[in-house]
């Protein structure tokens, strides 16, 4: 499963901080970050269970940062 996240990560610093927490938190979670995006772009990938979606956005907001779900969008 991997669900992808528009944030307000501010830096590299501050990305690093996450993916530590995050991996902390939700051992079977896979992250990473892409400030390069205008989206500031946080995908979660995991193999073993469903992403809980809820319980990770009220961890980014612990550190100050708002996420939100992208849907999935399929061009006709």
């Amino acid at each position: 499963m991997i669900e992808v996240f528009k944030t307000n990560i501010r830096n590299v610093t501050q990305a690093r901080k996450l993916i530590r927490d995050i991996r902390r938190v939700f051992t079977a979670y896979e992250a990473n970050v892409d400030l390069d995006d205008c989206d500031r772009i946080l995908r979660i990938e995991t193999w073993h269970e469903n992403i809980e979606i809820n319980c990770l956005i009220d961890l980014l907001q612990t550190h100050g940062v708002h996420a939100v779900v992208l849907e999935d969008v399929v061009p006709s």
